[in-house]
């Protein structure tokens, strides 16, 4: 692979749709995470987020950070497992908790 590419590659990401693999939009790429001492990208941010899926929780927030590890698949979108299940899940706990 030649180096040079690498920065291409990982620029063409910003401004893409974000979505889960079952088709719900949560989002568009503004910036990317990366540790640079592992040159590698470790999460997208992401911004114009998904209302409906977030509600208020990122109200006041500029967008969330989505671990690259849950990307499945980059092309004219990228594709991320699950992140519907997680959200929800995490909501569902924190009822529990304090219930």
């Amino acid at each position: 692979m030649d180096r040079d590419s690498v920065p291409q590659e990982i620029t063409s990401l910003v401004g893409r749709e974000v979505y889960t693999n079952t088709g719900v939009f949560i989002g568009q790429v503004e910036d990317l995470r990366l540790d640079l001492d592992a040159e590698e990208v470790t999460g997208l941010a992401l911004h114009e987020l998904n209302s409906e899926l977030f509600g208020g929780d990122v109200a006041s927030a500029r967008g969330v950070i989505v671990p690259y590890r849950w990307v499945q698949a980059v092309g004219d979108v990228v594709i991320v497992n699950d992140i519907v299940e997680r959200i929800q899940q995490d909501e569902d706990d924190e009822g529990e908790v304090a219930a």
